[in-house]
C-alpha cells in the first residue's frame, strides 16, 4: 500500500506516501500491518484522509508525534481482500513467488522466489539450476502469465542464462 514518511501533527498523525497499487477509495480500510521485527502487527485506523498519493492516518494508541516517530519510515501492508483486482496480465509481488518459469526456447527454469524492486525496475527472482536468474518484469521478456496453472512464459533472448 505505501510507507510511512513522518509523524503530522502533535496528536500521533502519520503522513502516507501511497504507492500505484494502493486503492483509490481508503475509507473501507480498518487496519492495516507494519513490519516490526520481521513480524507484520495490526494497527486499526482511527481516522483517515488522502489527497493525490498522500494519506493521513491517525492510528488507534499512537496518540503523540513521539509515538508516531516510532512507526515511522516503515511499510505499510493492506489484507489481500482490500487491494484492487490486478489487470489482464498485471500481478501483485506476492501473488507470483512459487510460480513456475517457462521459457519459449529451454522450457522450464525454475521457480519464482521472490520479485525484488531495482529502483524503477521490477525483477523476478528465478532459481535456475545452481544460479539466480532475474528477469525485468517490464519489457518484452514476459509473454504470458497463468495464475490458474502457477506459470508464467517468458521469451528470453539468446545467451541471456549465461550472463
Amino acid at each position: 500500500m505505501g510507507w510511512i514518511v513522518k509523524p503530522h501533527g502533535l496528536k500521533g498523525e502519520v503522513t502516507i506516501m501511497l504507492e500505484d497499487d494502493a486503492p483509490a477509495d481508503l475509507s473501507s480500510i480498518e487496519s492495516v500491518f507494519l513490519e516490526q521485527n520481521s513480524r507484520l502487527v495490526p494497527y486499526f485506523i482511527e481516522a483517515i484522509s488522502a489527497q493525490d498519493r498522500k494519506a493521513f492516518i491517525k492510528f488507534e494508541d499512537v496518540d503523540t508525534s513521539e509515538q508516531a516517530k516510532k512507526i515511522s519510515k516503515q511499510s505499510i501492508y493492506i489484507s489481500k481482500s482490500h487491494r484492487p483486482k490486478a489487470d489482464r496480465g498485471e500481478f501483485y509481488d506476492d501473488e507470483v513467488v512459487g510460480f513456475e518459469v517457462h521459457d519459449e526456447v529451454n522450457g522450464l527454469l525454475g521457480e519464482v522466489r521472490e520479485v525484488m524492486q531495482a529502483g524503477p525496475n521490477r525483477l523476478l527472482v528465478v532459481q535456475h539450476v545452481d544460479k539466480e536468474v532475474l528477469i525485468p518484469v517490464n519489457g518484452p521478456f514476459i509473454t504470458s502469465i497463468n495464475k490458474v496453472k502457477k506459470s508464467i512464459i517468458v521469451d528470453l533472448p539468446e545467451g541471456f542464462l549465461e550472463l
